[in-house]
């Protein structure tokens, strides 16, 4: 199988990582950041992975992406599957989806490296 890199990152930190795949979770699933009571958390937290993976339609997404990663390692062309994926600040969504993303594709067998470039950083004030 396919090593598979992914990145998670905060759009409104700095542009997106090159990669193969770019997934953009800004607008279409619900933001931990609203709730005061996760705002300050992050994915290493239960609540706010609870509350991102609870949000419909990121299961889906996550098999949608799963099956785009295969069939890139299946072309013609060595070498790793970069997947970037990123939302506002990210702290919440995206790093909650990149280890989601990691756990499905670890299933099927690939190496599977999880950066969170943007995790650690401050709360972006909005």
């Amino acid at each position: 199988m396919a090593a598979v890199e992914i990145v998670s990152f905060g759009y409104l930190h700095a542009a997106p990582p090159e990669a193969h795949l770019t997934i953009d979770l800004r607008h279409h699933f619900r933001d931990p950041h609203v709730s005061p009571e996760l705002r300050y958390m992050t994915a290493d937290d239960a609540p706010v992975r609870a509350a991102v993976l609870g949000t419909s339609g990121i299961t889906g997404l996550v098999e949608a992406t799963a099956s785009a990663v295969a069939a890139f390692a299946s072309g013609p062309s060595a070498g790793a599957v970069t997947v970037a994926d990123g939302c506002a600040g990210g702290r919440h969504r995206a790093p909650t989806f990149a280890l989601a993303l990691a756990e499905r594709l670890l299933r099927d067998g690939h190496q599977v490296t999880v950066t969170h470039r943007d995790m650690a950083r401050p709360v972006v004030q909005r």
